[in-house]
């Protein structure tokens, strides 16, 4: 991981488009600072595309379509994408996978079978506000739990067929075939006529994330960047990203901002 005052010039210059992780990313201690906001604004204000790419469910992505400095919005890992049209006040989701008809009764049954076995883990607060995964809460309003329960969680998950990711909070699990870089591409072709599969064109765009469910995103984007507190999870990714900053999480994501809007004419 380089520092991010690496980037060359003419990298930044080329920068159209900003896709960006949401916790212990835009968040600091599990808030949106006003300065992390503000430098959301400032890009979208200067023509940049920008577009979160969270683990957080579909409550909080309507809010966040509707409300935040933002073209569209990814959740859940890739189960949904959102865009809102603000002329015709038409809230637009598209989801990346049929989901099961036994979807909750299968992940309730699945949740009260992790939270017997792993002490101290809880079914996560935004839970009810979710369409297509189960988030098992092992930093966020619990006590810190160690590595080894987090990765009981994870082979609970898959043993019972779902694919499971660990953000810096929670353990999320889904049925269906789709992760975030998955749901990400096919947003930014239908959504936004951009097709990342050019290697020009993906040149174009920052990944910003801190956590081992962003390695897809971190091994795709030749400009990945990751918020110092991504060194917390070095030894659980399998791609680290090119770039590192030296402020943690949402001061992490100001000083990417201002080194890409510093380079713009």
């Amino acid at each position: 991981m380089r520092p991010l005052s690496e980037m060359s010039p003419a990298t930044r210059r080329g920068i159209t488009g900003i896709l960006t992780d949401i916790d212990d990313t835009l968040s600091t201690d599990g808030r949106l600072t006003a300065a992390a906001y503000s430098a959301l604004e400032r890009l979208h204000e200067a023509g940049l595309k920008v577009i979160p790419v969270t683990g957080r469910p579909a409550g909080w992505c309507d809010h966040i379509a509707r409300f935040w400095p933002v073209d569209a919005v990814v959740g859940e890992n890739g189960a949904f994408w959102m865009r809102y049209d603000r002329g015709a006040r038409i809230l637009c989701t598209v989801h990346a996978a049929v989901l099961p008809a036994d979807r909750q009764a299968r992940l309730e049954a699945i949740a009260r079978e992790i939270l017997a076995a792993v002490p101290g883990c809880a079914l996560a607060s935004d839970q009810f506000c979710r369409v297509a995964d189960l988030a098992i809460d092992f930093c966020e309003d619990v006590a810190p739990l160690p590595p080894a329960a987090v990765d009981e969680i994870v082979r609970r998950m898959e043993a019972l067929g779902m694919h499971a990711k660990v953000s810096s909070i929670h353990v999320n699990g889904w049925f269906g075939d789709y992760d975030k870089l998955s749901t990400t591409l096919r947003m930014l072709r239908e959504a936004f006529a951009c097709d990342l599969e050019s290697a020009h064109e993906r040149t174009r765009w920052v990944f910003v994330g801190d956590s081992p469910n962003d390695a897809p995103m971190f091994r795709f984007f030749d400009n990945s960047v990751g918020v110092a507190n991504v060194r917390d999870c070095a030894d659980r990714l399998d791609t680290p990203p090119a770039y590192v900053t030296e402020g943690q999480a949402g001061e992490g994501f100001v000083e990417l901002a201002d080194c890409l809007l510093d380079a713009r004419p």
